[in-house]
């Protein structure tokens, strides 16, 4: 089973953002990527697939081949989860009790099985340290590695992630991205993720589906998609691309093709 969006279009304040995306398809278990530059449409396809943004008629989710529309918002999010990319940090619970809390709102058990969940993720995200601290003194990265902590211990059918790597450091972004990827696989879960980081992309992502001014413009495995070609063509650069044997990609931008107007 998976999740499909096929013809979807998504209008903002009477201007079209997104236009006909069509035949994304991502797998349990697998990591789809959503690349491409600032401003192509990455994050309200996100949204149009939580249902956070209003799609236009015509345009068809499909998750497990159950068809979602715009008045299908409470049913949908018992099966998605979307995580934004600005996170709020205002809430007076501590690390501990956040990720608690995410459990208990989507799962009815005895609550010694929930604090193991909890612990678990803790310890794969490397938050145990800073389980008592409140969520209002933890910096950017740490505040993300608990969001994601929260979205994971929800155990969603599917996992919309807006880049949930932006705010860490090296370490910790492919630590998670790691963890990400082993447990996706393990629980069978549908991760769809936009970032900006193609080496990442490439290393994590089975499938990338490539945008540009909210069109898709391409899809397929890493090494289909990223090409010094479509670089030029998506990014406007030019730029050296190797995949050397057992190792991640090689993407190293040369230059420019186009100079700022300033």
């Amino acid at each position: 089973m998976s999740l499909t969006v096929n013809h979807l279009s998504c209008l903002m304040g009477g201007r079209l953002i997104l236009e006909n995306i069509d035949g994304l398809v991502a797998r349990p278990g697998e990591i789809t990527a959503l690349i491409g530059p600032n401003g192509a449409g990455k994050s309200t396809l996100l949204k149009g697939i939580a249902g956070l943004e209003h799609v236009a008629a015509g345009s068809r989710i499909t998750l497990d081949g159950q068809a979602l529309g715009n008045s299908a918002l409470a049913p949908r999010a018992e099966h998605l989860y979307y995580l934004p990319q600005q996170l709020g940090s205002s809430s007076a619970l501590n690390v501990f009790e956040a990720i608690l809390l995410a459990r208990r709102t989507r799962r009815k058990e005895s609550g010694r099985q929930g604090l193991y969940r909890v612990r678990d993720m803790l310890r794969a995200l490397e938050l145990e340290e800073m389980a008592e601290r409140p969520l209002a003194t933890l910096s950017g990265g740490e505040r993300q590695r608990v969001a994601l902590a929260q979205a994971m211990v929800r155990e969603p059918r599917a996992l919309l992630l807006d880049e949930p790597t932006s705010a860490l450091d090296l370490h910790h972004q492919l630590q998670v991205l790691d963890w990400l990827s082993r447990r996706a696989q393990e629980t069978s879960t549908i991760v769809v993720m936009a970032i900006h980081d193609l080496s990442l992309a490439a290393r994590f992502a089975a499938h990338l589906w490539v945008l540009k001014e909210g069109h898709g413009v391409a899809c397929g495995s890493p090494g289909d998609v990223l090409t010094p070609a479509r670089l030029r063509e998506v990014y406007a650069i030019e730029a050296h691309v190797e995949w050397p044997e057992n190792e991640p990609p090689r993407i190293t931008p040369l230059t420019a093709t186009r100079r700022l107007g300033i």
